[in-house]
């Protein structure tokens, strides 16, 4: 069994209560997150690209400990007006995304390239639709990272002031996995694959993180299997699909490829056990005593 999965000590009763029929699920809230992947040099003694993550500090309510990408909250500011866009139209991403709207999908790439930016750093956009801006430091593009971050300006503010556009052809959708119904945040997120462009670098700067690493998807899901790192289902899931490919652009051009059809955690009541399971993941199967709890690593 894997010795990595985050498993908070609240589950087990908040599931019972679920199924009692005694907890009212609470709406996700829309969010996006990045695997940002950089390919390593021609004298990597092991071939293939690293992705970058971060772990998210112990304090925070929502997965504390775990190792993710960069990612957020989808800011509703980002529905309000068209910008500055390259790449697929909004009608693709809607139709990719699985969402209603070209208002929706522009919400949820936006909230995807912003947290990019906020978390690591790095900004998917460029002064044309051919370009890509290149060092992102300096006194200016921090003030308007800290700026986005703490919601001082919106996304769409921030590219009209900068003349840039979003880069949508720089991103791949990859996944798309909902918050089980027992939890108390709720997120419906958007999993994305995108390249470091060539002149950027990451920071650490996330105020949410307490330490950022570059590792290859393989040795991360090794090291999740050991018991070594504490992930998330959907973070493991993703780092096994991503570890097969050879560059970042491999792993990009294979985005159109992977199925969108959300994942959203199950609970039943089977005997003196509650089983726990994610449709399509079986590796993640849980089996709860309906007496007593237990948390922390599953």
């Amino acid at each position: 069994m894997s010795q990595g999965q985050w498993y908070p000590p609240e589950w087990p009763d908040r599931i019972r209560a679920l199924a009692a029929g005694e907890l009212t699920a609470v709406t996700p809230r829309r969010a996006a997150t990045v695997m940002l992947l950089r390919d390593r040099g021609p004298q990597a003694p092991v071939p293939g690209p690293v992705v970058h993550m971060l772990r998210r500090r112990t304090s925070m309510a929502f997965a504390g400990g775990a190792y993710a990408y960069p990612g957020g909250g989808v800011d509703p500011r980002d529905d309000d007006r068209l910008i500055g866009w390259a790449g697929p139209p909004l009608e693709y991403w809607a139709a990719r995304l699985g969402v209603a709207t070209v208002t929706e999908a522009q919400a949820v790439v936006c909230a995807a390239v912003r947290e990019t930016f906020e978390e690591a750093g790095v900004l998917l956009a460029g002064p044309t639709a051919t370009t890509v801006v290149g060092d992102t430091t300096g006194d200016a593009w921090e003030a308007d990272r800290e700026a986005l971050a703490a919601r001082d300006l919106s996304f769409a503010e921030f590219l009209d002031r900068r003349g840039l556009v979003l880069r949508s052809d720089l991103l791949g959708a990859w996944a798309r996995w909902i918050t089980p119904e027992f939890e108390p945040r709720r997120y419906d997120t958007w999993f994305f694959v995108a390249a470091l462009p060539e002149g950027q670098r990451t920071r650490d700067v996330s105020t949410e993180a307490d330490r950022t690493v570059w590792i290859a998807p393989a040795e991360a899901a090794r090291r999740y299997d050991a018991g070594e790192l504490l992930m998330m289902p959907p973070t493991v899931t993703t780092l096994r699909a991503l570890a097969p490919y050879g560059t970042a652009a491999e792993a990009l051009e294979a985005a159109d490829a992977q199925d969108m059809t959300p994942v959203l955690a199950q609970a039943r009541l089977e005997g003196d056990e509650l089983v726990l399971t994610w449709p399509g993941h079986d590796e993640f199967t849980k089996h709860v005593p309906t007496v007593g709890g237990e948390g922390g690593r599953a």
